[in-house]
């Protein structure tokens, strides 16, 4: 069974997600605060975490960074749960490595959708073939970039933007697609996420992140790889 973890000190939201989890087949671990919440990862190694960002003693920020510095631990997918709503938070979490971001209030079948969406992202249902070009190669079997022999470590969300990316270099891809194909999920400020996704991404693999060599901005349209 898939196990999810949710992280909340509001008893209420806890209650309500794990009764529509539940519902839904998930297997529900709990946690109301940061220490806790560590404990239970630590042990149960879910298979995804829902974090809410403001908790009494360590934030949600701090347990999504020693979750991406743990190698048996960073796999394990987190959507922040916040009722902060300002655009520098949201890109804030997924900057150091969340995948997805809900504010308060939502309604509880919203995160089951979340959840399912991330679970089918971090799975990968890519094929297995392995995509090269000019230095760079994408193995989807192993989620695994390297550039000119040397890995490189990406978040899940990076790795689905170079798989669309590199499955057909040169095309242009507008923000829209790049969106349903790689995160795989539409909400409010998803371009300017995207947009974020794009910045850390070249700041691992151009010599260059100011002048790109790789990832081309396609002014008014989105992106693409490689081209003049």
């Amino acid at each position: 069974m898939t196990s999810i973890l949710v992280v909340d000190d509001n008893k209420e939201t806890v209650r309500a997600m794990r009764v529509y989890l539940e519902r839904d087949g998930f297997e529900v671990f709990s946690a109301a605060d940061g220490n806790s919440a560590l404990h239970v990862i630590q042990r149960e190694q879910p298979d995804l975490v829902v974090l809410d960002l403001m908790l009494p003693d360590i934030n949600g920020m701090e347990i999504t960074r020693a979750l991406r510095r743990d190698q048996r631990l960073r796999h394990i997918p987190i959507i922040m749960l916040t009722a902060r709503v300002e655009d520098e938070d949201r890109i804030s979490g997924l900057e150091i490595g969340a995948d997805d971001y809900i504010t308060k209030p939502f309604n509880p079948r919203e995160v089951v959708a979340r959840v399912r969406s991330v679970l089918r992202r971090s799975r990968g249902d890519e094929v297995d073939r392995a995509l090269s070009y000019e230095g760079l190669r994408l193995d989807p079997s192993r989620r695994q970039l390297m550039l000119n022999g040397q890995v490189i470590d990406l978040t899940r969300i990076e790795f689905d933007l170079m798989n669309a990316l590199m499955s057909s270099p040169e095309h242009v891809f507008t923000r829209g697609e790049l969106i349903e194909t790689a995160l795989n999920y539409d909400y409010e400020g998803m371009e300017r996420s995207l947009d974020t996704h794009i910045k850390n991404l070249r700041r691992k693999i151009e010599a260059d992140p100011k002048s790109p060599q790789y990832i081309q901005t396609v002014y008014s349209i989105g992106y693409r790889l490689g081209g003049k």
